[in-house]
């Protein structure tokens, strides 16, 4: 088999240990190979990469359980070329399976270029992910706790919920406070209804009757006290990952002005809060989701040549299994769990948009198809265009929610006109005036 690279190097990563091969072809084109293991502190890692320099190591290839590859990759991504592999792309001759031999069997894959790279971005938007990843984890805790709140209102035959549609609005949230600090009288809590809420005074007044026990007050305190920390967290994260795009999209001019280069002026390319604006003009994309996306995929998409690369690898592309001539399920693929719930979550928004076609889209396939697929191909549709997008520089340009009809304008005229004829009217087409 051809050797695609002469300095190698398999590194297999647990939580406490790391065990490296490294490997290099010889002047008479035999192999050698050592085999080390390290601990996974700093100190130990810094070993690591001495250890691997010795030999001019070129590339290196890291399998890893969970996210113990990070602080290895920290560590060797400057020095070196390296790729985080798949563990189900090597999987090993059975009968062989040490932590030893996985580091070898790496290495000679690494030798012979088999090996695909996942997709690890810049450090910058490594950092990025981290902070959208756990403003999600913040916001879904704050979900969490509201309907816990919900639950213990229903413990205390308080149907609050029934009449208002959010229980943390304004005027429900004034309510819950009177509630939690002692407040029992249906109407004076009723009155702090504002706007058309105080259209359904009564039906207010009915679902506040209720009894409400003073542990129960406690409770409601004490989880109305964390959703106003929450809040806090939550803002807290927004305004710091505004800062970091900031910095990202300032680092990225500085980078491309200090190059010194005399040849012809670098190709114009969004700045990363340029990108935020650009991914708002999606319908059921705001501006979070937006921060999101481009967290998990970044600006270049050349890492994705084509738009059904980015598709099947946020998990929204058809299974492919064949065998035997038979095609077997067709399922959507794993993929990047973070994107595909930002994703979803404007799919379902978007299906609610006025005039839009992926409204049209989505009520079209719904019909045929039912709800749940119709969603997944208005993720694919909006991460296609999100590709074309990020690739092209350009905003999102809506198709309108007449698209499919105006498509095929006269099939659909035929076609209503004969369903027409059938229930015994006779049909005579007079187009409109055209508009001054």
């Amino acid at each position: 088999m051809r050797v695609m690279y002469e300095r190698v190097a398999g590194v297999d990563v647990h939580k406490k240990t790391v065990v490296a091969c490294r490997m290099r072809v010889t002047g008479d084109k035999r192999i050698e190979w050592e085999k080390r293991t390290f601990g996974t502190m700093m100190v130990d890692l810094l070993g690591l990469h001495d250890w691997l320099s010795e030999w001019e190591v070129e590339q290196v290839a890291l399998e890893s359980t969970a996210d113990y590859w990070k602080p290895v990759f920290n560590i060797l991504e400057d020095g070196f070329a390296v790729i985080l592999v798949n563990a189900k792309h090597v999987q090993k001759v059975p009968g062989r399976k040490t932590d030893a031999s996985d580091a070898e069997w790496l290495a000679e894959l690494m030798l012979h270029g088999l090996l695909k790279a996942s997709f690890i971005p810049a450090k910058p938007q490594r950092e990025l992910r981290e902070l959208t990843r756990y403003r999600t984890t913040v916001v879904r805790e704050r979900v969490r706790i509201i309907n816990r709140v919900e639950k213990l209102l229903e413990s205390t035959n308080i149907k609050l919920s029934s009449v208002v549609t959010d229980v943390l609005g304004v005027s429900a949230r004034a309510m819950l406070t009177e509630l939690a600090t002692g407040a029992t009288d249906p109407q004076a809590l009723a009155g702090l209804a504002k706007g058309r809420l105080r259209n359904k005074t009564r039906e207010l007044e009915a679902a506040l009757v209720g009894t409400i026990s003073p542990n129960q007050r406690f409770i409601l305190a004490r989880q109305l006290s964390h959703i106003d920390f929450l809040d806090e967290q939550i803002e807290a994260f927004n305004e710091q990952i505004s800062q970091h795009l900031q910095q990202m999209a300032a680092s990225a001019v500085k980078d491309d002005g200090d190059d010194g280069s005399s040849g012809p002026e670098p190709t114009e390319t969004l700045s990363w809060t340029e990108a935020v604006d650009v991914l708002d003009t999606i319908p059921g994309v705001d501006q979070r989701t937006a921060e999101i996306i481009l967290a998990e995929i970044g600006l270049d998409m050349s890492q994705f040549p084509t738009a059904d690369d980015l598709a099947s690898w946020a998990g929204f592309a058809p299974g492919n299994h064949q065998s035997g001539g038979k095609r077997y399920s067709g399922r959507t693929t794993k993929g990047n769990r973070p994107i595909g719930a930002a994703i979803n979550q404007a799919a379902w928004a978007a299906s609610r948009t006025q005039d839009t076609w992926l409204k049209a889209r989505y009520h079209r396939l719904a019909a045929r198809r039912g709800k749940k697929r119709a969603i997944v191909a208005i993720c694919r549709s909006i991460l296609v265009s999100i590709w074309h997008m990020l690739s092209k520089q350009q905003p999102y340009h809506d198709l309108g929610a007449d698209f499919y009809d105006q498509r095929r304008k006269e099939s659909k005229v035929t076609y209503l006109t004969k369903q027409l004829a059938r229930l015994g009217f006779v049909v005579q087409l007079d187009p409109l005036p055209a508009a001054a």
